[in-house]
């Protein structure tokens, strides 16, 4: 793996992470942000402590551990990646309400655009954030996007220390199933 100083980690928040996406995906998940490593390297999820490709492995959504640098292999699996607001961060707690509120209304323009089965927004803060929506939970939402479903699964940064990759990997495993039922 390469390593990067601070400073050119820090010179990644002006980067922009390209999204992995298709029209028609079976799964859109969708991130926070980008965190520096992930605009450092252009792949999401690319932290090493960040448990989104272990989990979406553990939990079947992939027949082996992906690596980020792999992350073009997602749509031929039915999978893609983006975010709810585009700004590298180095933490998620750096973005204003206005950012969030405004990725959530470009989100749901790009969901109408691609119209995947489900979209997956890691982050219930970020979701409730983003769709002015206080009473979200993990699971499972009632708002739709046309005809796509929505479910919010938990953080995978390695900073989340209420949920286990397990007990993550269960949850992203219900979506799994879910998606196979639609």
């Amino acid at each position: 793996m390469t390593r990067y100083t601070p400073a050119e980690l820090e010179a990644a928040r002006d980067r922009l992470v390209p999204d992995v996406v298709a029209d028609g995906l079976h799964v859109l998940f969708c991130g926070i942000n980008p965190g520096l490593m992930t605009a450092a390297t252009g792949h999401h999820f690319a932290r090493p402590g960040n448990r989104f490709w272990p989990v979406l492995h553990r939990s079947g959504f992939t027949p082996r551990l992906m690596k980020p640098t792999e992350q073009g292999e997602l749509p031929s699996l039915g999978l893609g990646i983006t975010n709810v607001v585009a700004r590298a961060t180095a933490r998620a707690d750096e973005l204003t309400p206005q950012e969030y509120r405004e990725g959530g209304r470009l989100l749901t323009l790009k969901v109408a655009r691609l119209r995947p089965r489900w979209l997956a927004v890691v982050g219930v803060t970020a979701y409730r954030a983003a769709f002015d929506d206080r009473t979200a939970r993990i699971g499972p939402q009632e708002r739709t996007f046309g005809a796509t479903r929505v479910w919010v699964l938990p953080n995978p940064s390695g900073l989340n220390a209420h949920w286990t990759a397990e007990t993550m990997a269960g949850e992203f495993a219900r979506l799994r199933s879910a998606a196979s039922a639609s």
